[in-house]
């Protein structure tokens, strides 16, 4: 398979890169709302071409400290029954490795082997939390990619996400599927390590305030 690094693929996140407007971040570089850091952008500042809406096959579970939110990260299993919403978004190769670089807390600047996890369905470029890339289908001529842990939610000790993470998920949920804060709020209270410890009243309303700004 041959790669060139101007050829499309749909970069699918199921976390807070949801929201458009953060994940713009990744690609132009800047510090998003929050961060105590600043995204170094991808080499191609060119936004993205289209994005869409999109379920996963698996589902998304809570584990390991964020240092940035506190709480449980998000992380996708494809093997969880189930379907996981996302949104896809469509930019060239290069900038997929960039931004799984900074993901992966590298610097951007090398591409990834996309003809090996196309092939082989997944690729472990590193031992640490996001640093295992998964082919996840196809929409039309380009792959739709994703990257996780290493392990499953079988694998590790779930962790309740911060409110201030609910609410930038619920935003992107919003954003991408046009969810209202109850719908959000019942799909986020039912993901393991969120589930148990946040219910869907505790996070409609956490969502729905004048701080978070209302959903819908």
């Amino acid at each position: 398979m041959d790669v060139r690094s101007d050829d499309l693929v749909w970069y699918v996140s199921y976390g807070s890169n949801m929201s458009a407007e953060r994940f713009h971040y990744y690609i132009r570089g800047g510090r998003p709302p929050g961060a105590a850091h600043a995204c170094p952008g991808a080499r191609d500042r060119t936004l993205p071409r289209a994005d869409e809406a999109v379920w996963l096959p698996g589902g998304v579970y809570f584990a390991t400290e964020s240092q940035l939110w506190g709480g449980g990260r998000a992380f996708y299993d494809p093997a969880i029954p189930g379907k996981a919403a996302a949104r896809a978004y469509l930019i060239t190769f290069q900038q997929f490795s960039d931004v799984a670089a900074q993901e992966m807390y590298r610097e951007p600047g090398a591409d990834l082997d996309l003809a090996e996890v196309v092939t082989a369905g997944r690729l472990q470029v590193g031992p640490g939390r996001y640093e295992t890339l998964v082919h996840v289908g196809q929409n039309g001529q380009a792959p739709l990619l994703t990257f996780t842990a290493p392990w499953g939610v079988g694998d590790v000790r779930p962790l309740s996400p911060s409110g201030g993470y609910l609410r930038m998920l619920a935003r992107g949920l919003r954003d991408a599927h046009g969810w209202d804060a109850e719908k959000a709020a019942t799909y986020l209270a039912g993901l393991p390590g969120a589930r148990g410890t946040w219910t869907p009243e505790q996070i409609t309303c956490l969502i729905t305030s004048s701080r978070g700004g209302r959903l819908g």
